[in-house]
C-alpha cells in the first residue's frame, strides 16, 4: 500500500459549542500543523451582531468565508498545511471554502443538541451566546460523502476524537510540517 498524501488543509466544522477550536487545536498539535480559529476571520460587525444575540445571515458570512478560503489558498499554494475551525454549516459555505480544491478535508463534529447546549452553558467569555444554538442547528446542512468529509461523534474525550481523526485520515506516519 502506498503512502497516503496528506491534505493541505483540514476544516473542523460543526455548530457552535461542538468543540471545533478545542479539537482543531489538539489535532494541530498532534500533526505539527498550524491551527487557525475561523472566528478570527470574522469582521468586527459579525462579532458584534452575534454578541448582541442576532444570528448571521448569508450576506454576513460571505466575506468571512472568503477570507478563510483565501488563507487556505495561500497556505496550500506554499505547500504548507493548516487546520481551521469553522462552522461551515451549509453546503454552499463549504463550496466557497473549497474553491474546487480536492486537497482539503472537512471533519464534521457531530453531537446532539442537548449535549452541545450543556457545553455552551459551561463556556465562559465567548461572543456566541447559547441562545443562538437553535439557529445553528436550523442552518446546519450535514455534509454528505461527496464533500470530502469525515464525521466524528463528539461524545468522547478530545484525545480519543483526535486519535480517531488521525487514524481515519491515515495521517499517522511522517507528517509534513506547516511552512512559516
Amino acid at each position: 500500500m502506498g503512502r497516503v498524501e496528506a491534505p493541505c488543509a483540514l476544516i473542523v466544522m460543526g455548530v457552535s459549542g461542538s468543540g471545533k477550536s478545542t479539537v482543531a487545536g489538539a489535532l494541530g498539535e498532534r500533526l505539527g500543523w498550524r491551527f487557525e480559529d475561523g472566528d478570527s476571520f470574522h469582521p468586527a460587525s459579525n462579532v458584534e451582531k452575534m454578541r448582541a444575540g442576532h444570528p448571521l445571515t448569508d450576506e454576513d458570512r460571505w466575506p468571512w468565508l472568503n477570507a478563510i478560503a483565501d488563507e487556505i489558498e495561500q497556505v496550500c499554494g506554499r505547500g504548507g498545511h493548516v487546520i481551521i475551525a469553522c462552522s461551515a454549516l451549509k453546503h454552499t459555505y463549504r463550496d466557497v471554502l473549497l474553491r474546487g480544491r480536492d486537497d482539503v478535508r472537512f471533519i464534521f463534529l457531530k453531537g446532539t443538541k442537548e449535549l452541545i447546549a450543556e457545553r455552551l452553558a459551561q463556556r465562559k467569555g465567548h461572543f456566541m451566546p447559547p441562545g443562538l444554538l437553535t439557529s445553528q442547528f436550523d442552518t446546519l446542512e450535514p455534509p454528505e460523502a461527496g464533500e470530502h468529509v469525515l464525521t466524528v461523534s463528539i461524545d468522547e474525550t478530545v484525545e480519543a476524537i483526535v486519535d480517531g481523526i488521525v487514524r481515519q485520515l491515515k495521517l499517522g506516519g511522517a507528517i509534513p510540517k506547516v511552512l512559516p
